[in-house]
C-alpha cells in the first residue's frame, strides 16, 4: 500500500514535464531519468543518455522523492563506463528485471509518496537523501549493529536503482534528513554522499575520532570529499592540512578551515613504494621524510597526523603510512589512484598505527553531518550547477578531472538555479 498516490484507483497523469509538479502525492505513471544501458557503456557523455520510463513501484518503507535537484557523484562514472563492475548485471543476477541503470547518490527534495510503514517522514516534507541502503530484514541490521557493516549494505543509485537521476526518485525512508532551509535546492542536493562519508572516517571509528587540536592530514583537499574533511575537522577543534594538486586550490583550503596546504606536485616520490634493498628506496625515503617535514611545516611544530584522511590509496598510501603518527589512523575509502598498496610494515607495527577501511554511513552519522550543515558549520562547497540534460556532459567532466572545485549539482525538477524552499 502506497500512502500519497492515486495508484490503484482514479486518473493518473501519463507523464508531466520537468518542473511541473501533479497535485501533491499523484505519482504519474512514466517519469523522466537519466540512464545507463550496457549496450553503450563507455565515456559518460554517451553512456548517460535522458529517456522516459516507468515510474518506480513504492515498497512499504519506501518513499519517493519528487527530485529537485541532484548531485554528481564518481560512482556513476564507474557506473557509465561498466568497470569495474557492471551493475546491471550485478542486480539482474540477483533477480532484478530492469536492463538499465537509472543513478544518482545525492539528491534534495519533496517527498511525494510513502509506503504504508514508513514513519520517519510524511507526503510535503523537503528532505535530503543520504547513499547509505541496505536490506531491512537483513538480520545484522535488526540486530542492532551498524547496518553500513552488513553483508546486504548498498550505494543508493549506484548498486540499487531509481536513484537521484530520476524525476520521481525511490529510496528508503530512514535515508531521509530534512533539507537544511537557508540552502538552495542545488546546494543541498550536492553534499551528503561526500559529507556523510567523510563525516564517518573521521568521526565513526573510536578512539580515533577528531578531537581538540589533532593534526588531520587530508588528501584532494579542495575536491567533494576532502572539502567536507577539512571543514568537520575544523568543526570539532582539529587542525586540518590539506594537500592538492594545484596552488590555485590553495586558499580555497584555507578559506574552509584548513591551518596549511601542502602542494603534492613539488614531491616525486609518488607510486609504489621501492623494495628497501634497491638503490630506489634512499631517493623514495627522501621525499617521503620531505613531505612529512611539509606537514611540520603547515602545523608549526613537530606534529605529525593522528587521522590521516586517504583515498587516492596506491600511489599515496606509503607516504600515508610513514607520516601517520604514532598510535595514528590511517582511514581510506576509495582507491582513485589504484589498488594495489604497498607500504613498510616495519613504521606500522612498531609505531602501532591503525589502517581502517570506510564506506558511506549509517543513519546516525547522516543525521550528525547534516546538523552540521544546518548549524552552518559546514558548507555545502557547491562549485557549479548544470541542468538536467547536462548529466552526462557533467559525468564526462569528473571523469576527465575537469570539474570545479567543491562539489556540483544538475537541476531536475527546479527550474532555475537559486531556488530555496518551496
Amino acid at each position: 500500500m502506497v500512502t500519497g498516490s492515486t495508484h490503484g484507483g482514479g486518473s493518473l497523469p501519463d507523464i508531466v514535464d520537468l518542473g511541473e509538479q501533479p497535485s501533491l502525492g499523484i505519482v504519474p505513471e512514466k517519469m523522466h531519468a537519466f540512464v545507463v544501458r550496457q549496450d553503450r557503456f563507455g565515456e559518460p557523455k554517451k553512456a548517460w543518455q535522458r529517456e522516459v520510463i516507468p515510474a518506480p513501484a513504492v515498497g512499504p518503507k519506501d518513499v519517493l522523492v519528487y527530485v529537485m535537484a541532484t548531485g554528481i557523484n564518481y560512482n556513476n562514472v564507474w557506473a557509465a563506463l561498466g568497470y569495474p563492475v557492471d551493475v546491471i548485471a550485478e542486480r539482474q543476477k540477483k533477480g532484478e528485471p530492469e536492463d538499465f541503470h537509472a543513478g544518482g547518490s545525492d539528491c534534495s527534495g519533496i517527498v511525494w509518496a510513502i509506503g504504508d510503514q514508513v514513519t520517519e517522514v510524511a507526503v510535503g516534507d523537503e528532505v535530503v537523501v543520504h547513499s547509505g541502503w541496505w536490506e531491512l530484514d537483513d538480520p545484522w541490521v535488526l540486530s542492532g549493529k551498524d547496518p553500513m557493516l552488513a553483508l546486504s549494505a548498498r550505494i543508493w543509485g549506484y548498486q540499487t536503482n531509481y536513484g537521484s537521476y530520476c524525476q520521481f526518485a525511490r529510496a528508503q525512508s530512514h535515508q531521509c534528513q530534512p533539507k537544511p532551509k537557508h540552502l538552495t535546492w542545488e546546494e543541498a542536493a550536492c553534499y551528503m554522499l561526500c559529507a556523510s562519508t567523510a563525516y564517518r572516517m573521521l568521526m565513526g571509528w573510536p578512539p580515533h575520532t577528531v578531537e581538540e587540536g589533532d593534526v588531520v592530514l587530508v588528501w584532494g583537499a579542495a575536491g567533494g570529499l576532502g572539502s567536507m574533511a577539512v571543514q568537520i575537522t575544523a568543526a570539532h577543534g582539529g587542525k586540518p592540512v590539506a594537500v592538492v594538486s594545484d596552488e590555485d586550490k590553495r586558499q580555497f583550503c584555507i578559506d574552509l578551515g584548513a591551518i596549511g596546504v601542502i602542494n603534492r606536485n613539488e614531491f616525486e616520490h609518488w607510486g609504489t613504494m621501492p623494495n628497501i634493498s634497491s638503490t630506489q628506496w634512499g631517493p623514495w625515503m627522501k621525499g617521503a621524510r620531505a613531505f612529512g617535514k611539509a606537514i611540520w611545516e603547515a602545523v608549526g611544530e613537530r606534529e605529525s597526523p593522528r587521522i590521516v584522511f586517504e583515498h587516492p590509496g596506491e600511489a599515496t598510501l606509503p607516504t600515508s603510512a610513514f607520516v601517520c603518527d604514532t598510535g595514528g589512523m590511517i582511514v581510506i575509502c576509495a582507491g582513485t589512484t589504484g589498488y594495489n598498496v604497498t607500504m613498510d610494515l616495519r613504521y606500522h607495527w612498531m609505531m602501532q598505527k591503525r589502517f581502517q577501511g570506510s564506506h558511506l554511513s549509517n543513519d546516525v552519522q547522516a543525521a550528525a553531518i547534516n546538523q552540521l550543515i544546518i548549524e552552518k558549520k559546514v558548507d555545502p562547497c557547491l562549485s557549479d550547477t548544470f541542468t538536467f540534460d547536462e548529466i552526462g556532459h557533467a559525468h564526462q567532466l569528473m571523469h576527465e578531472n575537469k570539474h570545479a572545485y567543491g562539489n556540483i549539482a544538475c537541476l531536475v525538477n527546479a527550474t532555475r538555479t537559486g531556488q530555496g524552499t518551496q
